[in-house]
């Protein structure tokens, strides 16, 4: 899809993130899972960060659903239930990511509040983890299914806002 345009809505309380148009008209919503910590911008605060954002990055294009990442590279595994049982407090970045760079210089830009020093992505998550209410550590999590669908319609620079 790739509209010119289209920008990502985040709502912490709601647990959605919606995508729109250039006119602000609904074209996707999926139900998410953000840290449960809640909002908060600096590093280490295991919170979701606010604000205006961007995609900066895209990565696992091509990857297979349930493909475990770990640094941002594929560690060659697919999730499976055997691994979940050998890792049972891991946190997966599953099947694609879309790293988050901030925008606002003292808010989630620079210094100790940089989201994109922070490694804050919207990924997909492990089948168990439960959608709509919050459990990450800070990222946005997702079905894989949903990440899928959401990576396909968004590109590198395509604005994201993330708000209580």
């Amino acid at each position: 899809m790739n509209a010119a345009g289209v920008h990502v809505d985040i709502d912490l309380g709601q647990q959605t993130l919606v995508v729109l148009d250039a006119a602000d008209h609904e074209l996707r919503r999926y139900l998410v899972s953000t840290a449960i910590k809640g909002g908060g911008e600096f590093e280490g605060s295991n919170q979701t960060p606010r604000g205006r954002h961007r995609i900066r990055a895209k990565i696992g294009a091509d990857a297979p659903r349930g493909t475990v990442f770990k640094g941002r590279r594929p560690t060659g595994e697919i999730y499976s239930p055997e691994l979940a049982e050998a890792a049972p407090r891991r946190d997966w970045i599953l099947t694609r990511i879309l790293w988050l760079c901030g925008e606002e210089v003292g808010v989630n830009r620079l210094g100790a509040m940089d989201t994109m020093r922070r490694y804050i992505y919207i990924h997909g998550a492990a089948d168990t983890a439960v959608m709509g209410k919050p459990g990450s550590i800070g990222c946005i999590r997702m079905t894989s299914d949903d990440v899928i669908d959401l990576f396909d319609r968004v590109v590198v620079g395509t604005k994201v806002n993330i708000h209580e």
